[in-house]
Order: C-alpha cells, then structure tokens, then sequence
C-alpha cells in the first residue's frame, strides 16, 4: 500500500509541478509571522490573502517574505489573481486567513492549494502565532518553526 501512496505522490507532484521540491523541515521567517499577523488583525473581518516566497536548501523549505497580488476580499473568502503573478517570483505557496478561530481549510482552500504551489497556511482568528496552521497541496497538516 505504501508503494501505491509513493507512485500516487509522484505522478500527482509532477503534475501539480511540484516534483523534486522534497524538504523535511520548513522554517517561517519570524518577521513574516510577525506580518501575517499584524495583516489578519487589520483585515479583520475580512479575510487577507497573499503568496509565501522562499526557496529549498538542502532538506530545508525557507519562507522568508509574502507576495501580494490584487484580488478581492471578503468575510466569506479571498481571491488573489494568480495570472499576476510576476515570472520571477519564487513562490511555494500561500497564506490567508479566517475571520474566526477555525484554520481548516475549506473546499475552495483545498482546491486553490492543490493549483498554487506545495506549503501554504491559513491563519484563524484571534491571529496568534498558535492560531496558524500549515498545509502541503493536497491538505495534510505540515511542520514548521519559526525562527
């Protein structure tokens, strides 16, 4: 069974275009955190989406600044135009947050995930460090630290 889930992993990731972006541990830049929080808070009610930049060293996913595109926002969810996206980005994924205190994602997050890159976070309110939780494409909790 375990060999079916790896073929699977594989022939979805290349795919979504995320084949070869293996990692073990992902690091959030602490002023980022600080940023995501400090964006949720303002936004509140509405919910605030952006894309996370970083890159792969080693085993280790870096996230260490947001990319913002225009988009429209709401308290039932927010759109971001992805066709923006400038080419010289090096985006993995993205964050966006929920006007209150539940960080699954949605159907709608689950989709968008699955199309935009292969870490992403959803930040609940009240908008604390705790309140964020991260998400691989296909909506598996992920691991992270902040440093």
């Amino acid at each position: 069974m375990a060999e079916n889930k790896n073929w699977i992993d594989r022939v979805l990731g290349f795919l979504l275009g995320n084949a070869g972006k293996k990692f073990k541990e992902v690091i959030l830049d602490q002023e980022v955190v600080g940023e995501i929080i400090q964006i949720a808070r303002e936004s509140h009610p509405l919910e605030f989406a952006a894309l996370l930049e970083g890159e792969i060293k080693g085993n280790i996913l870096k996230i260490d600044s947001l990319v913002f595109l225009p988009g429209e926002t709401s308290n039932q969810g927010a759109v971001m135009k992805t066709f923006m996206m400038p080419l010289t980005t090096s985006t993995v994924g993205s964050v966006h947050s929920h006007p209150i205190p539940n960080a699954s994602p949605s159907s709608a997050d689950l989709q968008f995930f699955a199309e935009n890159g292969f870490f992403h976070l959803i930040i609940a309110y009240p908008y604390t460090k705790d309140s964020i939780i991260a998400y691989d494409t296909f909506g598996e909790i992920v691991d992270y630290h902040i440093k």
